[in-house]
């Protein structure tokens, strides 16, 4: 697959500045960063988008994952290899991902779930990564952006 154009927050320098703010924001919030890896990587599964499932899974290999629980990423409710918390931050990843699938999006339930094993800043690092995923994910499908390009 060729690209349609080149990504736009490459060609809008100042939009990339903007992110990147946030990312470190993401940064320094004291949030695991395997558990920021899992719902970037959820996100962008849900989405179909090549290029950040591909860079996603480079990423949280370098952040200590392992190949096996990325490969059940896709199936953790299935699987045991997931806490409670990475559960609950997940569990918001697919309701805040998959708005119009459910009118009531993130469920006070699911709020609760993930509140009860993260603090404010965790929880805003969480939904501001999940955010910038759903983002990035549809840029990415809109220009139709390989997999394996590095921006």
């Amino acid at each position: 697959m060729q690209a349609r154009m080149t990504n736009p927050a490459e060609i809008l320098p100042d939009a990339t500045k903007g992110i990147q703010n946030i990312y470190k924001a993401i940064g320094q919030s004291g949030t695991d960063g395997k558990i920021l890896e899992l719902v970037h990587l959820r996100a962008s599964q849900i989405n179909g988008c090549s290029p950040c499932v591909f860079g996603g899974i480079k990423s949280a290999l370098k952040n200590g994952e392992t190949d096996e629980r990325l490969h059940q990423v896709a199936a953790w409710r299935d699987s045991d290899l997931f806490t409670d918390a990475e559960r609950a931050a997940l569990e918001m990843a697919e309701a805040a991902t998959r708005l119009a699938d459910n009118p009531t999006s993130v469920s006070d339930e699911i709020w609760a779930a993930a509140s009860e094993h993260f603090g404010e800043k965790e929880l805003s690092a969480i939904v501001l990564m999940i955010a910038l995923t759903n983002m990035f994910n549809r840029i990415n499908t809109t220009v139709r952006q390989p997999a394996g390009a590095t921006w």
